[in-house]
């Protein structure tokens, strides 16, 4: 039951991260329009390169360690402080070099400066510790507050295009303040450090093997919308920008299972009981088919009517861009649980680099001919044959170990009832009126298909739902 309470925490915490901008969107996209959009999108995809060489893969090694040791309180005390003091190092190397390029950047340098306390924000995030401890309830309670008066200032301070700096602050500044705020709990979870045994550079080594996957996970982050700044305009990369954020809520939901699973695989793997963590992993699997699919099925044949009426007349270009990426959303959730979940707290570091870097190659090379043919809609298609290729390899170097039979068991009746929920959902979104009303009609409709269907063909996921309740 642990599992299952942690997931719904991981949900809350990982859309709690998007529900800020998410929220706020239908405003924003209408106040600051396409080119507001455009530079928040940009600017923040080129802070988002300073934050990753901050923190240098420490947010996974972090949780991956602490889940090693969380049983012995004086060597899990000392490896906290270790890994903090390093991070701190490594965001203040990175902090000082994004001032060097502001010396450099004319064009946005004021935006740029505001996101930079996103950098900042890095040395103070915890989040890791805690999820090592599997204690993921302080980081969704202590975060909300934050993000709950960063929504209000948006609405009470943001009111035209020339508010996007104003805009910029209110949503960096709430992320440190949201890291700051879980500094208390450690008053009763660690001890002081140690600082004659303190060996901080131990751990730069193993984190930089992380960090090595990070960097090509950020190509499907970020390389995209600045890529579409330059050989585009920073209006594409506003509308890719939009499109990215609501499937990454939807996949809130699929990816938190890594979240979740990968401190808990990772302790039952140091104990070598690897048939409880085959167990788990099939379990998970299904269960991240079970939602993923539906949901990929359900963004597309809503995207008509969603994208105009949640972003505004002038995003309508959205509701393509999200019917080509709903599919990343089932390919993501794959990667996500053999990537997260096995081949990293199983040490397997090597193959989930190679992994991550062969999609990061190959959105790259797609990406320059796509967009330049294509705009957006190629980016789009650039994203989803890179995570088709990252989960394509995954599956090859995992075959010896899991059985790709047991792991796909179940999916043609999920594809049977996903592609059953679209025909009706699609149709019903292309008759009925553009309304709130008629777009939650129509996602109960589906909601109601997909699982009329999954009764009548009884796949898998009603018995592996009981391994995830009960995890001893």
């Amino acid at each position: 039951m642990k599992i299952v309470k942690n997931y719904f925490y991981t949900v809350g915490y990982n859309i709690l991260i998007l529900l800020t901008p998410l929220l706020t969107v239908p405003y924003i996209s209408r106040v600051l329009g396409p080119t507001g959009v455009g530079i928040n999108a940009s600017t923040n995809s080129v802070i988002t390169y300073f934050l990753l060489f901050g923190t240098v893969g420490i947010t996974i090694y972090g949780n991956r360690e602490i889940a090693f040791i969380r049983d012995n309180y004086k060597e899990r005390s000392q490896t906290f402080w270790e890994i903090e003091f390093l991070q701190i190092i490594t965001i203040t190397l990175a902090y000082l070099t994004f001032l060097l390029f502001l010396l450099f950047e004319h064009q946005f340098q004021l935006y740029f400066f505001y996101q930079s306390f996103y950098i900042i924000a890095g040395a103070f995030d915890i989040s890791w510790y805690f999820m090592g401890l599997e204690d993921f309830k302080k980081t969704v309670l202590r975060n909300t507050l934050v993000k709950l008066i960063s929504l209000l200032a948006i609405f009470t301070l943001v009111k035209n295009q020339n508010d996007t700096g104003i805009y910029i602050l209110i949503l960096s500044v709430s992320q440190l303040l949201g890291n700051i705020t879980l500094w208390p709990y450690l008053r009763k979870s660690v001890d002081r450090p140690n600082w004659r045994s303190l060996r901080l550079f131990r751990h730069l080594r193993p984190s930089i093997a992380l960090f090595i996957p990070q960097i090509a996970t950020t190509v499907y982050l970020a390389l995209n919308k600045t890529m579409l700044w330059q050989l585009d305009s920073v209006t594409a990369s506003g509308f890719y920008d939009y499109s990215d954020k609501l499937v990454k809520l939807v996949l809130a939901l699929v990816t938190a299972t890594g979240t979740v699973m990968l401190p808990h695989i990772a302790n039952l793997y140091m104990k070598s009981q690897i048939e409880k963590v085959k167990e788990y992993l099939y379990a998970s699997f299904d269960f991240v088919l079970s939602i993923s699919i539906p949901m990929a099925f359900g963004i597309a044949a809503i995207a008509t009517s969603l994208a105009p009426w949640f972003f505004g007349r002038r995003f309508a270009t959205v509701n393509v861009l999200l019917m080509i990426e709903a599919p990343v959303i089932v390919l993501i959730g794959i990667s996500n649980v053999l990537g997260q979940q096995f081949l990293l707290p199983t040490k397997r570091t090597k193959d989930y680099t190679l992994s991550v870097t062969i999609g990061a190659v190959v959105n790259i090379l797609c990406n320059i001919p796509l967009i330049i043919f294509w705009g957006v809609q190629g980016a789009m298609f650039a994203t989803l044959f890179s995570e088709l290729c990252v989960t394509a390899y995954q599956m090859y170097v995992t075959r010896n170990d899991l059985s790709i039979q047991r792991l796909m068991s179940s999916f043609f009746e999920y594809l049977l009832a996903g592609l059953a929920m679209f025909i009706v959902v699609y149709q019903l979104n292309l008759s009925m009126k553009i309304s709130a009303l008629s777009l939650i009609e129509q996602m109960i409709i589906g909601l109601l298909i997909y699982a009329g269907f999954i009764l009548i063909l009884q796949p898998r996921i009603l018995d592996e739902v009981k391994i995830l309740r009960n995890p001893h």
